[in-house]
């Protein structure tokens, strides 16, 4: 989570929207009695006869539909009144054709009309995403859309994920994008550096990585769309309009349909190339309106006020997001929302994968449901997120979708702080180091991380750093990671824990890092940039910092040409086999054997052509000591991996000299 974006998420809490009614103790016990329509399809249903309005406001004593000509400003021209049914949901058809029309909704409860609100299922949205838009959807799909296929994987650890934020892909100015920071920029193919190196998408193809992970790039209230020639930037996690993609990213957010067909496009430039696409959702709060707004003035309470968020005993919003509230996903529309959210994206713009952010705070009910959903979809789909909240939450800790109840989760994956924070450090402290840079009795986190969480006979649970006992029941559920968006870079976080460290030391612990992430049996998950030593000037959280922090410097990629080769090289080498990346925990306890375990020191062999390889034994050393380790050898080994070298040909027995701080691994056929 976003540590410094929740201050400022404090600060607007404390300016309340007075037009909005506010919540009594009385009402939270009430929201129960709340089971939703008979009929939850409360999408706008469209076509060229008719159109039919819909929403669901119980407390609502009248409900309107205004209509506009465009999406940004004038009165509306016609005015409807919906009617309600005895289940709280209101509806209006009118005849014609609306395609391209604008509206919003506006309630009336407890004896005053509340701003209009586009509603929580809007499709489209003109600009700011204050108006929704009626569209016809099919003429935003891009040219092959219709047979556009999705990549496949035989297990969700055969992925190598890619984290990235659109606009950091291509802003600098030598990323040589004609496009810089929008969805079709991201998928521009033949743009170079000044040096003539690949930058971007092409580089992410050079890479070989299969899944990119976007962070959040639905509509977000932290961008002005009506001012991008001012520069502006946010991670994106303050949620707006969940169902609709980020405008900011299009050539015109003026126009609602624009950036539906733009980021379909992008979706169909990444399948082409055999690349799947993530979305980083957040249904777990959401943020605050720009106008002086508070909870009281999200599209959520401005259908039904309290509803959709938890409350404390008091009345008063619950706060595990630490960013003024939490959604309440045990709430039956609630749920329903979130499982036909997610599912509309999944179909109409055809994503391969969900991250949720602070998953915890969802309950393990409706985690469940979006997996089964989403299998329906399409098999290949996977779910992961952040198995903790930010904060104490009124849900029972044994009914949250938390890292130590993954085992409860059968399609559902988390994030491994286990092997992040064993590796390189605690993310909380800046001093803390890990396995790579020096830290002793981290050897046990190291091995957990290897396995994928899983249970395993040779692992001490005791020694592991921040849990005592196995969380998954498969590896594939355990994201293996040692940086993302959050916090210090990888490179950064080295640099300011070892500054006593030479640079070539620094280099060496990262490469280290990621090539045990990379030969770990979880999911493998790289931050955008890692490969060419990406820095934020020793920046923790970026969230709302200008482009010269976040963006991808590609002069990097000439600088640190060895490392972008070092990381192509560790992508290639786990795609090519298998034995890295099993697909159930009883192979990986069957085939891997850990070796050697001394302060800095892991070793482990992957035995009987592990997962169908095409070598019988695999051996993998890891030496972080500053010194080279003489490693003895049982039998004659092929090097697969020497130090930088991942061509070696030599045959070695007795003994191997494992260079200090890096990686060997070795091969029997």
């Amino acid at each position: 989570m976003r540590y410094i974006f929740l201050f400022l998420c404090f600060l607007m809490l404390i300016t309340s929207c007075k037009e909005q009614p506010q919540y009594i103790p009385e009402m939270h016990s009430a929201y129960t009695d709340y089971t939703g329509p008979e009929d939850k399809n409360l999408w706008l249903a469209y076509s060229k006869e008719a159109t039919t309005f819909k929403i669901w406001a119980p407390t609502a004593t009248k409900v309107q539909v205004h209509l506009y000509k465009n999406g940004h400003d004038g009165k509306p021209y016609e005015t409807h009144q919906l009617t309600p049914s005895i289940d709280g949901k209101w509806t209006k058809t009118l005849t014609g054709d609306y395609d391209g029309t604008y509206y919003t909704y506006q309630t009336h409860i407890d004896g005053d009309w509340l701003k209009e609100t586009p509603g929580i299922y809007a499709k489209a949205v003109g600009v700011n995403g204050k108006r929704a838009m009626v569209l016809d959807l099919e003429r935003t799909n891009p040219e092959g859309w219709t047979t556009d296929k999705r990549p496949s994987l035989k297990s969700p650890n055969d992925a190598v994920i890619y984290e990235l934020h659109i606009r950091d892909m291509t802003i600098h100015p030598q990323s040589g994008s004609t496009m810089p920071g929008k969805y079709l920029g991201l998928v521009e193919q033949g743009i170079k550096d000044p040096n003539g190196k690949a930058t971007g998408f092409d580089h992410m193809r050079e890479m070989g990585i299969t899944h990119v992970h976007l962070l959040p790039t639905y509509d977000h209230y932290s961008i002005d769309e009506t001012k991008l020639d001012t520069p502006q930037f946010n991670w994106g996690y303050d949620p707006q309009n969940y169902n609709v993609p980020e405008g900011s990213f299009s050539s015109d957010p003026y126009h609602a349909e624009v950036r539906i067909k733009e980021f379909k496009e992008m979706v169909l430039r990444f399948h082409e190339s055999g690349i799947g696409v993530i979305l980083d959702v957040v249904y777990n709060h959401t943020g605050m309106p720009n106008d002086k707004g508070d909870t009281n003035g999200s599209n959520f309470s401005l259908e039904f006020p309290g509803y959709y968020y938890r409350q404390n005993e008091d009345g008063s919003y619950a706060n595990a997001s630490a960013c003024g509230n939490e959604t309440a996903s045990d709430r039956e529309m609630m749920r329903e929302f979130i499982v036909q959210s997610v599912s509309y994206w999944a179909e109409e713009y055809h994503l391969d994968g969900f991250r949720f952010d602070l998953m915890g705070i969802h309950d393990i009910e409706t985690m469940n449901t979006v997996t089964e959903k989403l299998k329906e979809i399409h098999s290949d789909i996977f779910v992961y997120g952040e198995g903790w909240t930010a904060g104490d939450s009124p849900l029972p800790i044994e009914d949250r979708a938390l890292k130590a109840h993954i085992q409860r989760l059968p399609s559902v994956t988390a994030f491994s702080d286990d092997i992040r924070d064993g590796l390189k450090g605690s993310v909380f402290d800046d001093q803390s180091t890990g396995f790579v840079s020096g830290a002793k009795g981290t050897e046990a986190s190291i091995q957990f991380g290897v396995v994928g969480a899983i249970q395993h006979p040779q692992i001490d649970y005791k020694a592991v750093n921040y849990s005592n006992a196995p969380w998954t029941n498969e590896p594939w559920q355990a994201i293996s990671y040692v940086s993302c968006h959050d916090n210090h870079t990888l490179y950064d976080k080295l640099h300011v824990s070892r500054n006593d460290a030479s640079e070539e030391a620094i280099i060496k612990m990262d490469k280290l890092a990621n090539a045990v992430v990379l030969t770990s049996q979880g999911i493998p998950f790289i931050h955008a940039g890692a490969e060419l030593l990406r820095t934020k000037n020793g920046e923790h959280n970026s969230y709302n910092l200008p482009d010269t922090i976040n963006q991808i410097d590609w002069n990097r990629k000439t600088t640190h040409a060895d490392v972008v080769t070092y990381y192509k090289n560790l992508i290639a080498l786990r795609k090519a086999h298998p034995a890295f990346r099993m697909p159930t925990a009883d192979d990986v306890r069957r085939n891997l054997e850990f070796k050697t375990q001394e302060d800095g020191l892991v070793s482990y062999q992957l035995k009987n052509h592990a997962n169908g390889d095409t070598w019988k034994n695999i051996y993998v050393i890891y030496n972080a000591q500053t010194v080279p380790y003489t490693y003895a050898l049982e039998g004659n080994w092929k090097i697969a991996v020497l130090g930088d070298d991942f061509n070696a040909t030599k045959t070695v027995s007795g003994t191997i000299t494992v260079p200090e701080i890096s990686m060997v691994v070795l091969y029997q056929e």
